[in-house]
This record gives structure tokens, sequence and C-alpha cells, in this order.
């Protein structure tokens, strides 16, 4: 039996009909309200964990905290889980997504990381503006908040403007301009590249969800069934992309250190000098809307393959 371990009430609406389409026995398990005994064998062959840590914005924060004790629990009794412990950490920490960065010798926008918003302006004289402030536990853009000058990130911290998120640490990092507000998302699957994506925002949000795409860059239209079907339009365009071979090989590093066997990982490129940067690491990951149309493929058929093969 494969559970599917999550949160969020839309997103996996295409993971569910996949498996219903082939007959694949699995159950749901809510993480918003669940329980385990931890004297008791778990009684599944396989646990895909989708959990969110954008939760807390969802009034389920406490569900993020008691994952980490629910993965551990499992992987203590054997199950098999894909995205794990390791992964779920690195999921829910910007500050160790960087620390695994700099081991890993790859480059990433500078930051500070604090743990009160009082010290926010002596962490942000050190870097160069425009700054972004990011909740250590974010998930879908959540919390994060920029600011073009000094005076307005001080005047956001002396008035409670800056939120820390449910762990009370935030990153105070430097904000990459790019050109057209484009991004590059590469996902993996098993931990080995599966497509990538560059979306392109107009900058007024920080979601930049994959499954939330409205458009191709095109103008064409996408069906966006990882949403609910009143979810606003935001604006955000995506084409599908082939990165060059090194930075295949750089993101399955990152995943393989995370421990992240499906996730994306995001990079822009500075329109003021051109260099890469990789700032966000993504152990959930809602594929591409309309993924046929946009990458030529499905990936939650190749995704259910992969969760079959491993549950044998």
């Amino acid at each position: 039996m494969i559970g599917i371990y999550y949160e969020h009430p839309h997103w996996f609406g295409p993971l569910f009909a996949e498996l219903d389409r082939r007959g694949t026995p699995y159950t749901k398990l809510h993480a918003e309200q669940h329980r385990f005994d931890p004297a008791s064998q778990p009684p599944y062959d396989l646990v895909f964990n989708r959990m969110s840590p954008s939760a807390w914005q969802r009034g389920h924060g406490n569900a993020v905290f008691y994952t980490h004790q629910f993965l551990a629990h499992l992987e203590r009794h054997d199950v098999r889980v894909v995205n794990g412990t390791r992964a779920f950490q690195a999921e829910t920490s910007k500050a160790l997504q960087l620390s695994i960065l700099r081991e890993l010798g790859l480059p990433y926008p500078a930051a500070r990381v604090i743990n009160d918003p009082a010290d926010a302006p002596a962490a942000a004289a050190e870097l160069e503006f425009p700054v972004v402030v990011k909740p250590n536990v974010g998930g879908s853009g959540a919390g994060i908040v920029r600011f073009d000058t000094p005076t307005q990130h001080d005047a956001a911290a002396a008035t409670g403007g800056l939120e820390l998120g449910p762990d009370h640490t935030a990153l105070v990092q430097e904000f990459i301009p790019s050109a057209e507000g484009r991004i590059t998302r590469v996902e993996v699957l098993g931990g080995r590249f599966l497509y990538a994506i560059r979306v392109y925002s107009s900058g007024e949000t920080f979601n930049l969800c994959p499954a939330d795409v409205c458009q191709t860059t095109e103008g064409a239209e996408l069906v966006r069934s990882a949403c609910p079907v009143d979810a606003p339009r935001n604006g955000l365009r995506v084409e599908g992309y082939e990165p060059p071979l090194q930075i295949v090989r750089d993101v399955e590093r990152i995943a393989a250190a995370c421990g992240i066997e499906v996730g994306g990982i995001e990079y822009a490129i500075d329109e003021r000098n051109d260099r890469l940067y990789y700032y966000d690491i993504n152990a959930l990951s809602n594929f591409v809307a309309d993924a046929p149309r946009v990458v030529g493929f499905d990936p939650f058929a190749r995704l259910v393959d992969f969760l079959q093969e491993e549950t044998r």
C-alpha cells in the first residue's frame, strides 16, 4: 500500500487521478489531522511525502513540525519514504539550503540569517539593495517582502512589517533582478533531471508555483488542473527549456545533498552581470500546468511509474 501524505487541498488532484486511472492501491494521509503509535509498525510499503511548508499560511503550522516526527517514525520502522527526513529538513529551512549550496561550491545570493526583526537593519546594511526578507520556513512565496532602499526596510523592521515565520527565523537576502522577471526551475524525479521550465513574472508576486502558471510565452491559456477552478489569474507565463548540461549536473548534486527525490531547484540570471544564482530548493514539487503542452509529456505518469517501481 502506498500512502500519500499531504496537506494542500487542491495540488495533488492530478496525482490521485493517475493513481486511480491505473487502479493503484493508495491511501490519503491528511497531515493537518494525523496521529501515529510510536510502538506500531506502519501499514505502508511506501509513503510519499507531499507536505507543504507553506501550511502555516493556511492555519496548519502544527502539521509542519509534526511532519518531522512522523517521517522519522516511518524511517525508524524501515518504511520506504520518498522525500524523507533529510528532504523535509532542507524543505523547511532556507538557511540550511544556503549552507548546502555553500558546501557544494555553488553560487547563491548573499544573505544573513536572523531570529529577531530588530537585527534586520544591521543585517541588511551588510548587503547590497534591493533585498528581500524571507521566512526560513517558506513555500509558495510565503511571507517574502522586497525592499528597494534601506529606509523602506528599516521602517518595516521598526513597525512590525517583517514576517519571520513559524520558527521565528528569516533570511535577509540580496534580491537578484533578472531580465523579464525570468527564473528557471529544474525538476528532478528519482533525483535525476526530469525537465526544466522558464517562468516569467511581472515581479508583483514571489509565488512562482508552476502549477499556477496561466499562459505559455506565446499567450496560450494553460489548464491548471492542480488548482481550484476559481483560482485567480496571476500573470505568470512559462515555456519549456533545455538547460546546459552543467546546470543539470549541479541540480542533481543539490538534490542528492538534500535527499530530495522529487523536487524543483530554481535559479536566476542577474541582469546586471549575467551571473547565475541558485536561490530556492523545493522538495514539494507541483508540476507545471498543462505539462504535455509545455514540456511535451505528462510528468504525473512518470511520477506514478516511479512510485510503483519503488514499492516493488
